[in-house]
């Protein structure tokens, strides 16, 4: 039902798309979507307070009717339970109504304004271009029509989770219909589901350095939902250079109700790190691949180059060191790179390699299928970190997926969920933890 509604969304958005750039586009619908979550959960929160103040029973009972509307714009009764603040000219059905005025592009970057100058933690983050859209006329106001038809019922759960999952698709689309730009923010799903079964984060810091549209963490509190942990088990830090992607991932946190702290701004990990003295029990993290540009005379003698300084035309070792830093000595991390990490010996990655192998950090490699990525055909492995190996010291498990890729498209493939499962399975019976049923690992 919801897949179907989701693809529904997607084809009318994507048409009311014309010829704009779908990376221009993306701000646009995704923003709209972010600005009903908000205006959905405020609505859903004052339906609640009158209720509670018309009913004799509750705590929150007015005896004096006429008090009520008075009561209901009193903003301390939504930020006490964790709902953005929205004034009145912003909320979603104001919007809705002016859907066909021309100056419908304006009215929304004013309600954006209102509803960041209200509510702090948005300051800088809502993306306010709808008054220079370059869209044909009409089709922003059918635009607002059309997310207007997202989220059902009165269970701001509910609609905060539909919401949630429509934000997500759209991001995978929009990563798709961009092509190689798609992949500096969106980690495809499988990829993320596959760190997180290995990982198995359930409680504690969680952190990316380069955390493009917070899929990771995402992925990561579905996981726990999924075992029976509850909201607020994982705190989530990240970092993310590219200013646009840094509020889609603002956004895409902020909508699922999930607390954060992505740094002051956007910026670099290497040479301005948001999260200097944190140290994570699991980072999850998808660096841009063999980026040549990263070096800065700064890094020079970095405390993070515990295994060598890094060679300055290629980041991945820098990337591996960085999060190595930022791991608590229990914890655990996972990495996408390019499968060149594993073998490259140039200008002293061998070195690096052969002194991380050495030092024991290195816990399991797992080789990908091909054309998983959007961005990019180079084959790519995933890297598992860890300081402390409580079992199995002195080794490391090699993974072959190469073989085990599902093709969703003519151009894309993913690791299917059954395999995916069989991976994190695998992991853990070579880590000594019960093995699942019908699972069966041997050295």
């Amino acid at each position: 039902m919801l897949d179907d509604i989701k693809k529904t969304l997607w084809a009318t958005a994507d048409k009311l798309r014309s010829n704009m750039d779908a990376a221009e586009y993306k701000h646009l619908v995704l923003g709209l979507i972010f600005v009903k979550y908000v205006s959905d959960t405020f609505a859903a929160r004052r339906a609640e307070l009158l209720r509670r103040f018309a009913d004799p029973g509750d705590d929150y009972h007015l005896a004096d009717a006429g008090l009520i509307d008075g009561e209901l714009e009193d903003r301390d009764y939504y930020t006490e339970a964790n709902v953005f603040w929205v004034p009145e000219a912003a909320r979603w059905e104001a919007l809705r109504a002016a859907a066909k005025q021309p100056d419908i592009g304006k009215r929304i970057d004013d309600a954006l304004a209102a509803i960041e100058t209200e509510n702090p933690k948005l300051k800088g983050i809502l993306d306010k271009r709808y008054g220079r859209a370059q869209l044909p006329d009409g089709k922003l106001g059918a635009l607002v029509d059309l997310v207007s038809q997202i989220g059902f019922g009165d269970d701001p759960d509910q609609a905060r989770d539909v919401l949630g999952q429509v934000y997500e698709y759209f991001l995978g689309q929009f990563a798709s219909a961009e092509g190689k730009k798609g992949g500096q923010f969106y980690t495809p799903v499988s990829i993320v589901k596959t760190l997180v079964a290995v990982l198995d984060p359930h409680v504690g810091k969680v952190y990316d350095p380069c955390c493009g549209s917070s899929g990771m963490f995402v992925q990561s509190q579905k996981f726990i939902d999924t075992h029976g942990g509850k909201r607020g088990d994982v705190s989530i830090y990240g970092q993310e250079s590219n200013p646009t992607t840094w509020r889609l991932a603002a956004m895409n946190l902020a909508i699922r109700g999930m607390d954060y702290n992505l740094g002051r701004e956007p910026a670099d990990s290497f040479t301005h790190d948001q999260h200097p003295d944190l140290r994570a029990d699991f980072v999850l993290a998808n660096p841009p691949f063999n980026i040549s540009d990263w070096w800065h005379g700064s890094l020079e003698g970095d405390p993070r180059w515990l295994y060598g300084t890094p060679p300055q035309g290629n980041a991945n070792y820098a990337w591996l060191q960085h999060i190595l830093h930022h791991l608590r000595p229990t914890g655990r991390a996972g990495i996408v790179l390019a499968n060149g990490s594993m073998s490259s010996s140039q200008n002293s990655e061998g070195d690096i390699r052969r002194a991380m192998v050495d030092a024991d950090v290195v816990e399991v490699m797992v080789a990908l299928p091909g054309q998983l990525f959007f961005n990019t055909q180079i084959p790519a492995c995933l890297w598992f970190l860890t300081k402390q190996k409580s079992t199995r010291q002195g080794e490391v498990l090699f993974i072959d997926a190469r073989k085990q890729g599902s093709m969703i498209s003519r151009v894309q493939s993913e690791l299917p969920d059954e395999v995916i499962d069989r991976i994190g399975a695998t992991v853990a019976a070579w880590r000594g933890q019960p093995q699942k049923a019908g699972e069966i690992y041997a050295d």
